[in-house]
């Protein structure tokens, strides 16, 4: 009986403490709003689903036996490598399974890659050519969005996964935002640009780009260092230097008053010993 009211009372306890989150943990508690709205595009938002197709609903009807069966849209479990981050998949990843080849035999594990190839692509904000490792879905993309830029900036963190197009894009919106200076030699051009493409600075404040396209490890080396800098202790020498200025500023200034009050009073005397001077009417 009091071994049963003990696990009663630990399943209400557990249930009034909150389990930590990673940003209310250390350093991470001071990382900004900006990085969080990031780390939410990027880790917590669903992906669009790239290896299977969604069924709308909650039930369907097998066409078979006209049974009623729920509608489970499970994503598969994927596989992001290193590599994954050094060229841009469209979404796409490894997909680790099994693979049945023969009837008679048991089923063996399988990994799924997608088709890689090494492509070159035009980024018209930053005015430049990048060869970088793409897929079939990525080039389909591209081709959809009209643009390379338009669809770095148009897709969510969440589906573009790779670093290399997180930094891409932004190095494009930091471009945007300073008015597109790699067209300066031709303003109407870069004109041109920054009218095609200004409207997605709406959806972010400079502050929420500074910190846009960091990792982890990233951010928390930036807080670090912005906290460092903010509490570096200033050398003495530095305060002895300043105060010494400030006082010789000051007895120059104390100098000149006086030269100035020792001329006036100078002038004045000789005024009054002047005989060719017009004397006061009384």
């Amino acid at each position: 009986m009091a071994s049963s009211r003990i696990q009663a009372t630990a399943r209400q306890l557990s249930k009034t403490f909150k389990k930590k989150t990673r940003f209310e943990i250390g350093i991470a508690s001071e990382l900004p709003l900006a990085y969080k709205k990031f780390w939410r595009e990027w880790k917590v938002l669903k992906p669009a689903a790239v290896h299977f197709i969604p069924q709308e609903g909650k039930w369907r009807r097998d066409e078979l036996t006209g049974e009623t069966l729920p509608v489970q849209n499970v994503s598969l479990p994927l596989k992001h490598p290193a590599e994954i981050h050094e060229g841009i998949w469209g979404g796409e990843a490894v997909i680790k399974g099994f693979q049945k080849r023969d009837p008679q035999r048991r089923r063996v594990p399988h990994y799924w890659v997608p088709v890689l190839k090494r492509t070159v692509v035009k980024s018209e904000v930053l005015n430049t050519h990048l060869s970088v490792t793409v897929t079939d879905r990525t080039i389909k993309l591209i081709n959809d969005h009209y643009g390379f830029d338009h669809y770095l900036l148009k897709t969510p963190a969440c589906d573009l996964i790779s670093m290399l197009a997180l930094k891409l894009k932004k190095q494009i919106l930091t471009e945007l935002m300073n008015g597109c200076p790699r067209y300066m030699h031709d303003p109407a051009k870069q004109k041109t640009v920054y009218e095609e493409y200004k409207t997605y600075l709406t959806s972010y404040t400079p502050e929420e780009i500074e910190w846009y396209g960091l990792t982890w490890y990233e951010a928390l080396s930036k807080v670090a260092k912005l906290k460092e800098a903010a509490n570096r202790p200033v050398p003495i020498k530095n305060i002895y230097r300043k105060n010494l200025v400030e006082k010789l500023k000051a007895a120059e200034m104390e100098n000149e008053k006086s030269a100035t009050d020792d001329i006036a009073t100078t002038t004045s005397w000789l005024s009054k010993m002047n005989p060719f001077g017009k004397k006061d009417e009384a």
